[in-house]
């Protein structure tokens, strides 16, 4: 008898014909996935082989077809099931033809949270999964627990399976996308926060619904882990049959959950108070991060975690990548990549993080937010403001309607009446040079962008590399000549 899931999905793909659309992490995930059960794969990607090299790489030793360049809906006409990667668009004819046909139409996530023995943790929101992420396994590390840490944080789950015990616990990050086909919800899941995002794509309703997905098939024995502070996030307590545990800054929670006071990070369930780590112990700069911290030591505690391991993990953890992540000193001004914030939110969070005098690198491609509040926020914190990018126009516009009531903080010796300076340029490159040349000692330059990199990169990481290689190559060249 073929394996079937709990929800009637068939399990077993051997001599199945399955089309798997969009070759990223997730398609490549898949296609060796299911190419080692004996299904005949079909990959479906609209970009062209040269964009794809590294990605055709990873597969090229198995038997599978490659249908580049374009989505073509002839791709699933002999399929039996259809994968999506994460980011695809469900408008697609290819996807569109699916559903009228009846044909399932699963995800990487959907099938892996059929398959995974352990328990899952699923962390999602708008900003802060993947710092949470990180940080939790890190406590589940010095805990000494079985974990596997994975999702969205460019580690595909299904070649991890045969890894994951019954008593592993799995601890994902889950984006918004990932969420459209879950049928499934984790054992503990959390909502940091939900806050415009992706607007470009999806309608407000829409990106909402997407977060609430992760708590949609929770039972009564599961937790649902919500960010009092956030309204979204904290009204989502009305929509899960899972029990309610918050997290805040606050002194106080209602029911159970985490909160602060005296400086300390408190713990309480079933009306046992556990004071757990002095939130000044925390490495991380930012008020954000302060929340971010709260929620990984709720989220330890949901799972049973030691105290003890809870409040070394917030004392030694320096941080993940492109988050606020120090690059070098250039000149005396120090370097900051903090190319994850492709919102306006996460640019404001970022700026907030530094009292020192700041030159701030925005731009890429616009997102269609707000960017009033971070125009203002930027103009009366910085020293100079550096456009770059599709979206410079329209982000230099925005500065300069706030520019002119702007006031800069952080620099004693400037004049009251004087405003930030504005430049505009092309490209990230020109962007580092201008800010070079604005930047004096005791500065800190930012790249915290608040548009996403699909101008000119693949993704924000590659964003972040160029960046990374633009500082260091002024480093050398500001290095003393030994001759």
């Amino acid at each position: 008898m073929e394996p079937v899931s709990s929800l009637g999905m068939n399990l077993d793909f051997r001599d199945k014909r399955v089309t798997v659309v969009g070759l990223g992490v997730e398609g490549v995930d898949v296609v060796r996935f299911l190419a080692r059960r004996g299904a005949y794969i079909t990959v479906s990607d609209a970009k062209p082989r040269e964009k794809l090299a590294a990605r055709i790489e990873e597969v090229a030793d198995l038997p599978v077809r490659l249908s580049l360049g374009t989505n073509d809906p002839a791709d699933i006409a002999d399929a039996d099931a259809v994968f999506v990667s994460q980011g695809v668009p469900l408008e697609l004819p290819v996807i569109v033809e699916a559903r009228r046909r009846g044909l399932p139409v699963w995800s990487m996530l959907t099938l892996f949270m059929e398959l995974c023995p352990g328990p899952i943790v699923g962390i999602t929101g708008s900003s802060g999964k993947t710092t949470t992420t990180a940080l939790l396994g890190e406590t589940f590390r010095l805990d000494g627990r079985p974990h596997f840490v994975g999702g969205n944080i460019g580690v595909g789950l299904l070649d991890h399976l045969d890894e994951i015990r019954a008593y592993t616990w799995v601890i994902l990050e889950v984006s918004h996308t990932q969420l459209q086909f879950v049928q499934r919800s984790p054992h503990i899941a959390a909502v940091l926060n939900v806050t415009p995002n992706h607007l470009d794509r999806f309608s407000w309703d829409e990106y909402r619904a997407l977060k609430g997905n992760i708590l949609r098939y929770q039972r009564p024995s599961d937790f649902a882990v919500l960010g009092y502070d956030d309204a979204e996030a904290r009204s989502l307590a009305d929509q899960t049959a899972g029990q309610p545990l918050f997290f805040t800054l606050a002194s106080q929670v209602p029911g159970d959950g985490m909160f602060v006071q005296d400086g300390q990070a408190v713990w309480r369930r079933n009306s046992l108070r556990q004071p757990l780590f002095p939130l000044e112990s925390l490495r991380l700069r930012g008020r954000h991060n302060q929340t971010n911290a709260v929620a990984a030591a709720a989220l330890a505690a949901a799972c049973g975690l030691e105290p003890g391991a809870i409040a070394d993990a917030v004392a030694t953890f320096t941080g993940v990548e492109h988050r606020l992540e120090f690059m070098a000193t250039v000149d005396g001004a120090d370097y900051y990549n903090d190319s994850i914030a492709t919102t306006p939110e996460r640019t404001l969070a970022a700026l907030r993080s530094f009292s020192e005098p700041l030159i701030l690198l925005l731009g890429g491609r616009d997102k269609h937010l707000p960017l009033e509040e971070m125009a203002e926020e930027a103009c009366r914190r910085c020293q100079a403001i550096v456009c770059f990018g599709e979206s410079a126009p329209k982000l230099a516009e925005a500065v300069e309607k706030a520019r002119a009531d702007a006031r800069p903080s952080g620099r004693a010796a400037a004049p009251a009446e004087r405003r930030p300076v504005l430049a505009t340029v092309g490209t990230l490159g020109e962007a580092v040079e201008a800010a070079h040349g604005l930047a004096r000692a005791g500065d800190v330059v930012l790249l915290s962008p608040a548009c996403t990199s699909f101008d000119a990169y693949d993704n924000f990481e590659e964003r972040a590399r160029h960046f990374r290689e633009l500082v260091l190559a002024r480093t050398k060249e500001a290095e003393p000549s030994l001759t």
